[in-house]
């Protein structure tokens, strides 16, 4: 059924491997419909316990790509699809009772960066960097970064990175709280390997639904907030600095946002 994300199993642990390297792994239609999808399937897999998130090749997930954005821009009728398949991946991701590792073995960027954060366990690559620059195309973090960021590090330095952008470096991320380890990236497969196993040994249903019961807080977050910041995140979706965004990056230039909104008084 799996185009464009790779299932692997490893004892009982699923391995879940977003597999677009030559666009390091972003999400065009295709991969956003399968992701919308493809925690409800594993959710079921009879023969895993715990699931591991990751990309192939050099990263994690790039966030969105650039043809498929422009695509959403010019046929705005096309994100309606989108904004319900962004609900379906966080709400996914939530519900599903196994426990999710992410393993971030590169960047994680956008909707890449918002989904590892979603994940109960989070290890990363110490000399990547998370980052949700929705801003830096003209859009609102919709996808559920609006949701997330603020429970993990706080809203002021939520509302910081998700304003600006910014790179966080994964050695950084782990001292603010943002993920739970960055370890030396020869070292990364065995640290997800041996807490995957840990958790497959450990009593199943106790991971599982003090998972469920950490989660309650967290969905009726979600549930709050992400309509909203969907419906933003469309209205910016057919906005003019969303549109010099995008030209700017097939351009390879700045964008120039709002003119500058700098006025010449005669």
């Amino acid at each position: 059924m799996y185009k464009a994300i790779e299932w692997r199993h490893d004892g009982r642990t699923l391995y879940l491997t977003m597999n677009r390297p030559a666009s390091l792994n972003a999400v065009d239609a295709a991969l956003h419909t399968e992701l919308a999808q493809v925690f409800t399937d594993a959710a079921r897999d009879e023969a895993s316990d715990v699931i591991v998130l990751t990309g192939a090749g050099r990263a994690f997930c790039a966030g969105g790509d650039l043809a498929w954005q422009q695509q959403a821009a010019d046929d705005p009728d096309s994100f309606e699809q989108t904004a319900v398949e962004a609900k379906q991946i966080i709400f996914s991701i939530l519900d599903c009772e196994k426990p999710i590792i992410a393993k971030v073995n590169g960047p994680a960027v956008g909707l890449g960066c918002t989904m590892a954060l979603f994940c109960d366990v989070i290890f990363a690559n110490e000399d990547t960097f998370l980052s949700d620059p929705h801003v830096s195309v003209g859009m609102v973090a919709g996808d559920g970064g609006a949701v997330i960021w603020p429970q993990l590090i706080g809203y002021a330095r939520a509302k910081e990175y998700l304003m600006t952008g910014d790179r966080i470096p994964a050695r950084k991320a782990a001292e603010m709280g943002l993920i739970n380890h960055a370890v030396p990236a020869a070292e990364l497969d065995a640290a997800v390997s041996d807490f995957a196993r840990r958790l497959e040994t450990s009593a199943i249903k106790a991971v599982r639904w003090s998972k469920v019961s950490v989660n309650i807080g967290l969905k009726q977050l979600a549930h709050t907030i992400m309509d909203t910041s969907i419906a933003y995140e469309a209205l910016t979706n057919v906005s003019a600095d969303h549109r010099e965004a995008l030209a700017a990056l097939r351009e390879k230039r700045a964008p120039v946002f709002g003119a500058r909104r700098v006025k010449t008084h005669g």
